[in-house]
Parts: C-alpha cells; sequence; structure tokens
C-alpha cells in the first residue's frame, strides 16, 4: 500500500470507529466490537484507576499506558500523536497540572471533533487538539518536555521519518515514551496476514529491532523498553499455518506480535 493509500486507508477506518462509537456502542467494526473479523480491543488497557480518566474519551484503541513511564511532571509541555478521543490526553493533563499544557494532533476530523466535544464538556482551558500529520508536525522545533503516543506510529509508513520528527520538536533534554505494536522473530507471512485481520492495530508493525534502531538513528539516546506483552493469537489462526514445533516457538514468544512501551531522551 502506498502512503497516500495507508494514510486514506486509516483516516477512514479510524474515522468509522469515531462516529460508530458516537451512535452506538455495539455497531459493527467498533472498538466493542468485532463483528466485521477484526478486534481493536486486544492490547487495550484498563485505565479506569488513572487520575484524569475521562470513560468518553477512551475508545480502547491503545496498546499500552504509556503515561505510567512517561515522567510527565507539573508544567511540562506534553504532545500526544494519533491522540484520537483524548483518552491520554485527559490523564496526562492531571500529571502536568494547571502550570503544565497537553498537545494531541491527530489528522482524523471525527476523531477530532470527538477530543474537542470532550474537552469542552471537561471545561480545561491547557488542554488543545490540533490537526496534522506526524510525518510532517505544524510545529516548531523544540517544543514540548514529553511526547507520548498509544498504538499509533505502527500506522505510520516511514517510522524514521517520525520518530525525526519526535526528536524535531522535543526540547534538548525532552523524551518520548510510546506503547507500540511491534513484530519478533520471522511469521510466516499468511500467519501475519490473519493477524492484521484479527486484530486491526497489527498493520504497519514491524520488527521490534527495527523500530528501536529507528528511534536510535533519529538520535534518541538511553532507549529503554518498560513494558512487553504478547498477543495471544488464537490458536485456530496459528494452527492454520504452524507445526507442533512452532506453535512451541509461538507459545514461548520466540516470535510473534508484541506490544511495548519504549521511551528515549533528546540529549544534544
Amino acid at each position: 500500500m502506498s502512503e497516500k493509500d495507508l494514510k486514506t486507508f486509516v483516516k477512514e477506518k479510524y474515522g468509522q470507529i469515531a462516529l460508530q462509537v458516537e451512535h452506538s456502542t455495539g455497531s459493527c467494526c467498533g472498538p466493542v466490537s468485532d463483528c466485521c473479523g477484526v478486534d481493536y480491543t486486544v492490547f487495550s488497557e484498563n485505565y479506569d484507576s488513572l487520575k484524569g480518566y475521562h470513560k468518553d474519551a477512551d475508545l480502547n484503541l491503545g496498546c499500552g499506558i504509556p503515561t505510567d513511564f512517561a515522567g510527565i511532571k507539573p508544567g511540562h509541555h506534553v504532545l500526544d500523536l494519533g491522540s484520537g478521543a483524548g483518552n491520554d490526553c485527559f490523564v496526562a493533563r492531571a500529571l502536568v497540572g494547571e502550570t503544565g499544557e497537553v498537545t494531541g494532533i491527530d489528522f482524523t476530523d471525527a476523531m477530532l471533533e470527538k477530543a474537542k466535544n470532550n474537552v469542552a464538556k471537561l471545561g480545561y482551558s491547557n488542554v488543545h487538539f490540533v490537526k496534522g500529520d506526524i510525518e510532517q508536525m505544524p510545529f516548531e522545533k523544540d517544543r514540548f518536555d514529553v511526547v507520548i503516543s498509544n498504538c499509533v506510529l505502527n500506522l505510520v509508513l516511514d517510522k524514521n521519518k517520525a520518530f525525526s520528527e519526535i526528536f524535531r520538536v522535543l526540547k534538548n533534554g525532552g523524551h518520548f515514551c510510546v506503547s507500540d505494536v511491534v513484530v519478533k522473530g520471522e511469521m510466516p507471512e499468511k500467519l501475519r496476514a490473519d493477524a492484521e485481520m484479527y486484530a486491526g492495530c497489527v498493520s504497519g508493525a514491524m520488527q521490534m529491532e527495527d523500530y528501536l534502531a529507528a528511534a536510535k538513528n533519529a538520535g534518541f539516546k538511553n532507549l529503554a523498553v518498560h513494558k512487553e506483552r504478547k498477543i495471544d493469537i488464537p490458536e485456530s489462526i496459528l494452527r492454520q499455518y504452524l507445526d507442533d514445533n512452532k506453535l512451541t516457538d509461538a507459545a514461548s514468544g520466540k516470535f510473534g506480535i508484541f506490544s511495548i512501551t519504549l521511551s528515549g531522551a533528546k540529549q544534544l
């Protein structure tokens, strides 16, 4: 898929999800339904106990909780990439306090509308949502203290460009913390294709070592994987492509699809 086609697909798909959630939490292809064959919730984690959590902003589309490891402090200016309906932004806002600021960027109009409606209901003056592309962000350099993202960068075709943009907009001494989906080991191509049909957030996932290399090549230092969790692909899918030995390898984590939470620092 070309970059243009991929962006169009992502906009349409996540626009559909935002609109379907708005009208019915049980509608086909919405985040609480897998009736179209795709379950977008297989990686999602429970936010209920987090300060700042706003249920209307949680579409269960994440694959971790990046704010848990982001080192966000009062007064920080935080940028959330692919902010959706604002879930991670509102949790970050509780951490930056009244003296900080949170900016969310997304290129899906329906998601931006939902996020702006949520912030209006909450009455926050220090949370803002901006339309833009992660590969070419509409921000000046050295603007943010922390950049976070949740299950979004895997959908960006050029990860090198994305990490370069994160590096550009961060202040010197700032850092990023992202939760994302990666692949470990060699998976049969047909198995990967079926896994993508099973879990929508798998599309675009790259090998873990290549993902880490993209962050390192952008200039980031002190890279750390804080959390790693394996997706459980149904055995009915695995057995179509794997013999017993390969099934054992998959079960032991030698290969498969994982969510990771990664951080890195900009230190010039």
